[in-house]
């Protein structure tokens, strides 16, 4: 009964303030950080913020480095990226708290190669140089590292170079690009015109994304309020997106520029659902900060329990 939804969000409200009345929500106004629209596409497509009792606005990023200097900046309340650069981001001072997973899909992170070219195997990628979106530190950094380790191919045996996605793309489809790490859409659409995939993330890589906040922002009890009950309408709209295939792929393409039968590659990979983030998660994660620290790639160590805030996104 839609009647009940502002009833209940009151509810959550004063049970999660206890005695304490619940904060205005009517005068915070949210900056959602996003990249490649892909939050945005999915939240509009579920329509799950139409009765949101605060004001918000997205502010998009083609990749995650650009979206933490926002956070580092304070200009975005939440933001949303794979486990890496999350711990980079950490590691290089951004007060940011993780609040909720995102379980992704291995396959929408992957390492390409154009067409016609002589390389067939992750073997063969040494002597040489591979691109990798967006920074160091990156997801696609993550995957080649772990290919190469898989195939035996010592990693100071191929050179990196970090680049933005949309600029690799252009270079990528112009022949300038050797080999290219990178993810979803760019790589669903690199796909589309001929790459081919040497390998994935399957049973490689975490596929963990976060849904993190600004720490500045969670210190506003309003402000709290509103991330976490966004973080809730996000879950919602994965749990529709995996109900609703084919409508979300008509609204992701559609923002994206997208035809829609090049979408579906890319939005059936997406997500398999968002939740709060569990022990197995901050193990794991774990884990990949202690292997990047020892690459001297992390500035910094990282505790993944210090930097998770469990209480912002609870069972409704």
């Amino acid at each position: 009964m839609k009647w009940l939804k502002p009833v209940v969000s009151t509810l959550l409200l004063c049970a999660a303030f206890g005695s304490q009345a619940a904060p205005d929500l009517s005068k915070v106004t949210l900056v959602l950080g996003d990249q490649a629209r892909n939050l945005r596409s999915l939240i509009e497509a579920a329509d799950v913020m139409k009765d949101a009792p605060y004001h918000y606005r997205w502010a998009n990023f083609q990749g995650a480095a650009p979206l933490f200097e926002a956070q580092r900046a304070g200009a975005v309340d939440t933001s949303y990226a794979g486990d890496l650069p999350v711990l980079m981001a950490a590691s290089g001072g951004v007060p940011l708290k993780i609040i909720a997973t995102n379980v992704g899909d291995a396959g929408s992170n992957g390492l390409i190669v154009p067409a016609d070219s002589p390389i067939h195997s992750v073997k063969d990628l040494a002597g040489k140089q591979v691109v990798v979106s967006s920074a160091r530190g990156s997801i696609s950094q993550h995957l080649l590292y772990e290919a190469l380790e898989e195939a035996k191919v010592p990693r100071d045996t191929v050179p990196v170079r970090f680049v933005l996605p949309t600029d690799a793309s252009a270079a990528f489809n112009s022949g300038q690009i050797t080999a290219w790490a990178t993810f979803d859409p760019y790589l669903g659409i690199a796909e589309k015109h001929g790459a081919r995939l040497l390998r994935d993330g399957k049973g490689l890589t975490t596929a963990l994304s976060f849904v993190t906040a600004t720490q500045s922002s969670l210190d506003d009890p309003a402000k709290r309020a509103a991330i976490a009950d966004f973080t809730h309408r996000l879950a919602k709209a994965r749990e529709w997106a995996l109900a609703h295939p084919q409508q979300y792929n008509e609204v992701y393409a559609q923002l994206t520029r997208l035809q829609p039968a090049d979408a579906q590659q890319i939005t059936a990979r997406i997500s398999h659902g968002v939740r709060g983030v569990t022990p197995d998660d901050v193990a794991k994660v774990q884990k990949v900060s202690d292997l990047f620290s020892e690459l001297n790639i992390l500035p910094n160590k990282v505790d993944v329990q210090a930097i998770t805030d469990n209480s912002v996104f609870q069972t409704q």
